[in-house]
């Protein structure tokens, strides 16, 4: 799932932290992101992306449900839709915006389903 905003006031570590995530430096791949873990394990977690770039800040979220399990490939169990996705990908619009304010953008419409678990 994508969620792109205009770039907010904080960086993106910054921003990521507020909203749960950990950072995360991959050591194969040297690339920086964030992790969120839905228990005490280690997965499943929700693995966020985020990227800069002319004035806005673009969200690519998804769940990773277990770690690979086969050397030299990069694939995993990684779901970028589904109920849970949604949650959370609505979950990281509300916290966004009500730490800005009011936000007039389609991306902000209000909620219509409560997110409960």
């Amino acid at each position: 799932m994508k969620i792109t905003i205009p770039t907010p006031q904080q960086n993106a570590r910054q921003l990521a932290r507020s909203l749960g995530y950990a950072e995360f430096d991959d050591p194969n791949s040297g690339q920086i992101s964030y992790t969120r873990r839905l228990s005490g394990n280690f997965y499943p977690r929700f693995h966020l992306y985020i990227e800069e770039k002319a004035g806005k800040m673009t969200f690519n979220l998804h769940l990773d449900q277990k770690q690979v399990s086969y050397k030299g490939h990069a694939a995993h169990s990684g779901e970028y839709d589904g109920e849970l996705v949604e949650q959370e990908g609505e979950r990281i619009k509300l916290e966004i915006s009500a730490s800005a304010g009011t936000i007039s953008s389609p991306a902000f419409a209000p909620i219509k389903k409560i997110l409960s678990s």
